[in-house]
């Protein structure tokens, strides 16, 4: 994969849940039921979308092209 590529993909991994959380697309998940896990659907559409970024986050760091450079110390 290309280092372009790759921040291209990196960009949009990090714009789209930062998008999710504000206002107006948070209208989506901004209710109260059904409860999910003990918690209303407001806090869970937070909380899920912050779990899917630090996977995603930690699949782009596995296939981060710069970390596989020769003569990186």
């Amino acid at each position: 994969m290309s280092k372009r590529r790759f921040h291209t993909i990196f960009g949009i991994t990090t714009l789209i849940p930062f998008f999710l959380l504000l206002f107006p697309l948070f209208e989506i998940g901004n209710r109260a039921t059904p409860i999910i896990f003990g918690l209303p659907f407001s806090f869970f559409w937070v909380i899920l979308w912050i779990v899917i970024t630090f996977l995603a986050l930690i699949v782009l760091f596995i296939l981060d092209p710069e970390k596989h450079e020769e003569g990186d110390e």
